[in-house]
Formats: C-alpha cells, sequence, structure tokens
C-alpha cells in the first residue's frame, strides 16, 4: 500500500498538478494539506473521477486538510483535535482505510516568533502529542502524514544558522518532536535514510529548488505495528519541477502486508 502526503498550497489553483500527480505516482491513498478552499469549494468530482474517494475538512483561504483514497472506504473518525473547543482551524483529520488508521495533519507555522501565533503553535502541539499519545500503541498500523511545519534538525535544512530565530526551527517545536518521537513514533524518512540530506519544501525565491536549498518539514510517522510493515520511504522531487506547481512536493511510503513482511524474513 502506497501512502502519501503533499501539501497543495491551494487544492483548485494547483488541481492541474494534483490530477498529474495523482495520474503518474499512483498512490493508494493521500493526505492533502493547504487546501485553501471553503468545505463547498472542494473538487471532489474531477479528484473522484480520477478514481479517489476522499473526506476534507476546509476552510475559507486559508488551512484545509483532505484524506484520498482508492483502495477502501474512508471511516472518518475525527477532525479536529481535542481539547480546545474554541479551535475552529482546519488541521487535522482521522479515518480508517483499509485496515490503516490515517491521520492528516497541517500544523500552525508560528510566525511571527516570539508571539501569538508562536504561542498557538506550541499549545496545538501539546494537543497533538496528548491524542497521538493513545494511538501509538494500537494494533493496528497507524500513520500520521503531513506538514508539521518543524525543521527536526541541521541537517534537515540548508544553512541552519539562518533558521534559528524561525518558528519551524525553534528549540521548542523541535523538542516537540523530539516527544513525539519519544512516545514511540517512527519518522519513516530518517528510519530509510539516516544520513542522507532530504528536503521537501523550497521557497519560490532565488532558484531555491534548483540550488536545492531546502527544508525537510513534511513528514511520516508510524506506530510500531505500521513500522514493522515498513517497505520504503521517498521524497517525490519531481512535482517540485512542474509549472504552476507546488512549494513542497509529496512524500510517500509503502507499506507491505504480513504475509510480505514474513517472506522477507524468511528470505534472509
Amino acid at each position: 500500500m502506497k501512502i502519501a502526503t503533499y501539501n497543495v498550497n491551494g487544492v483548485n489553483g494547483r488541481l492541474p498538478v494534483l490530477l498529474r500527480w495523482l495520474d503518474v505516482a499512483q498512490p493508494d491513498i493521500v493526505c492533502l494539506q493547504e487546501l485553501k478552499a471553503p468545505q463547498d469549494k472542494f473538487p471532489e468530482k474531477a479528484i473522484r473521477e480520477r478514481g479517489y474517494e476522499s473526506i476534507w475538512h476546509g476552510q475559507s483561504r486559508w488551512n484545509g486538510v483532505a484524506i484520498l483514497s482508492r483502495v477502501g472506504t474512508i471511516h472518518e473518525t475525527r477532525r479536529g483535535l481535542p481539547g480546545d473547543p474554541d479551535d475552529v482551524q482546519s488541521r487535522y483529520i482521522e479515518a480508517a482505510v483499509n485496515g490503516v488508521l490515517i491521520a492528516g495533519l497541517y500544523a500552525p507555522n508560528g510566525n511571527p516568533r516570539p508571539g501569538p501565533k508562536f504561542d498557538f503553535k506550541l499549545r496545538w502541539f501539546d494537543r497533538l502529542l496528548a491524542h497521538l499519545d493513545g494511538l501509538v500503541g494500537m494494533d493496528a498500523p497507524v500513520v500520521i502524514a503531513g506538514d508539521f511545519n518543524i525543521i527536526p534538525s541541521d541537517r534537515d535544512v540548508y544553512v541552519p544558522d539562518r533558521w534559528r530565530d524561525d518558528a519551524l526551527f525553534a528549540p521548542e517545536v523541535r523538542e516537540a518532536y523530539s516527544r513525539l518521537l519519544g512516545q514511540g513514533w517512527i519518522d519513516a524518512l530518517r528510519h530509510e535514510h539516516p544520513g542522507e540530506t532530504i528536503y521537501t519544501f523550497w521557497k519560490y525565491l532565488r532558484y531555491a529548488f534548483e540550488r536545492d536549498a531546502g527544508l525537510r518539514i513534511d513528514h511520516i510517522l508510524l506506530n510500531p505495528v505500521a513500522a514493522s510493515r515498513l517497505v520504503t520511504a521517498q521524497v517525490d522531487k519531481a512535482p517540485r519541477s512542474w509549472p504552476k506547481t507546488s512549494d513542497h512536493t509529496p512524500v510517500w511510503i509503502e507499506l507491505g502486508d504480513d504475509k510480505r513482511k514474513r517472506r522477507k524474513r524468511s528470505a534472509k
């Protein structure tokens, strides 16, 4: 099963890019972020014509998350994080699909720092940690995918010293990410590529993509059950080079079934 995350930076404005990528990459399940579309403007019909069922949590002009599936019905389990009834931002959606619990998230940016937006980001991550602590130990595979707006370490950013004061690289948010891993979540890309330079986002300015001056802020986290089925984790850089594209690019993993993993182990 191929599971991907993609911050599309406007699902309607970038719809030709998204549909092209779905045709080429053919992921089974996709988490989308930054829809920038109200609930009634999500392009459900166009996505359904590509063979994908979808659920979404929209918001006018900002935020927005969705889950797409071509491998089974999407059984929604949650939209929005618990813990703050006044939080109306569309940043979290969760569903069971084909035996896997999938959560798609779009974390707050937090800039400028310090300030109210950064304080909200820290509170949001506290709520995320509290919720995910109840999911990591499930007997079923759980996949948390999305734009975390966190650069976990120096090796995840081009010229780290330029980002020391940014909310994406602040010690408090890096510590929050470490706390997530401490719960037992596995960073799929780093698990598969422990020493490599890997980016998922490049600004539009100063030919950042062409110079590979990027950040790694789009992550896929796996609970131990899902990690035991991990076959590969990759960044699909091709869509970032397409015309009128997002400043992010897709990240994807492949999960094998139990029988496949047993065969691989016995072959050793």
